[in-house]
């Protein structure tokens, strides 16, 4: 529905418009608001702040039209103006131009005349609104996805490449922060996304560094995958970082009982890589599936922190399991 505000001392005017679109109004695809001066309508968009388009006269006390036009481009930039004045000599239509009336209608009204041009403006209107939630969406891509594969998702390649499904050598890791639920439990949800979101992008500047990615957010864990050469070197380099920058941070203010511990596990073969998810939901994720990460993510359930124990990270490599001690850097122990 697209709400529409009058503004026109001439009180008949409202009565007209009221009749004549009356089937539109009835169908809520108008809503019409009115005002007798500019004043009044300034006072009107502060208590309708979805009004897409502005029908006003020129000549009416208190604030006029063209006054109205000035605050109108100053204070509310989407809105759209249409001049509905008796006054349509040259001059008046060029000032009102001027100071951004989208289009000029004289009186007496022609009210057909009058409803192509509401139309117009409105899409017009919504082009403009089209336009700006593309560009909020590109600015919040550019938040999540490096530019160079932006300038890949413009070309023919991108969308032959989200076809390709194949058998990859990769290593995976699932990293998961040790018993983050109970925050959860006991601190606001700002709280706790802001620290949940502070500890991912430690994690994550660690796995990129590595040449690794970030595959998926899983809850309070992060699945990353490493392809290439020496993929399992810098997957274990990548989860050691990680363990050491996360058990450097200091303790939060206000969770004086809660300090950041990750649990990983780690594990290398082959798996395949593919586009997988719902076409139907328009939801696909290209990841990587198959035993080899089925395994990487119970290593990981293991190796969270035991009594007794401080073995945090699981690797299997070949038949053999290993587990990385607070104490012994990057050899691994079986």
């Amino acid at each position: 529905m697209t709400k529409i505000l009058v503004v026109d001392d001439e009180t008949d005017l409202e009565v007209l418009i009221k009749q004549k679109f009356r089937q539109k109004i009835r169908d809520h695809q108008y809503e019409f608001v009115f005002a007798v001066n500019g004043k009044l309508a300034l006072e009107q968009l502060e208590l309708h702040s979805d009004v897409d388009v502005v029908l006003s006269d020129i000549n009416m006390p208190e604030m006029d039209g063209l006054t109205l036009l000035t605050k109108l481009n100053e204070q509310h930039g989407l809105l759209k103006s249409v001049i509905v004045s008796a006054y349509g000599d040259m001059e008046n239509i060029r000032v009102a131009m001027n100071r951004g009336a989208f289009d000029f209608i004289t009186k007496p009204v022609n009210f057909e005349d009058l409803e192509l041009t509401m139309e117009k403006t409105i899409k017009h209107v919504n082009q403009l609104k089209e336009t700006l939630k593309a560009i909020k969406e590109n600015n919040i891509l550019k938040m999540y996805v490096d530019e160079t594969v932006l300038n890949f998702m413009g070309g023919r390649e991108f969308e032959s490449s989200l076809m390709v499904n194949e058998t990859v050598e990769a290593s995976v890791a699932f990293i998961d922060i040790c018993s983050f639920t109970s925050i959860s439990e006991t601190e606001s949800p700002d709280t706790v996304v802001r620290l949940l979101n502070k500890y991912f992008d430690v994690m994550v500047k660690e796995i990129i560094a590595q040449g690794g990615y970030v595959d998926k957010f899983i809850g309070d864990a992060i699945m990353a995958v490493f392809r290439g050469d020496y993929h399992l070197d810098r997957a274990i380099d990548a989860c050691l970082a990680v363990r050491k920058r996360i058990d450097a941070l200091p303790d939060e203010p206000g969770t004086p009982n809660f300090s950041p511990k990750v649990s990983i596990g780690i594990n290398s073969g082959e798996m395949i890589s593919g586009n997988i998810g719902s076409a139907n939901l328009r939801r696909l994720d290209y990841t990587v599936i198959g035993d080899e990460v089925n395994i990487a993510q119970r290593l990981q359930s293991v190796a969270g922190p035991k009594p007794g124990s401080d073995h945090r990270i699981c690797l299997r490599k070949g038949k053999g399991i290993f587990s990385m001690p607070e104490d012994r850097g990057s050899k691994p122990e079986k």
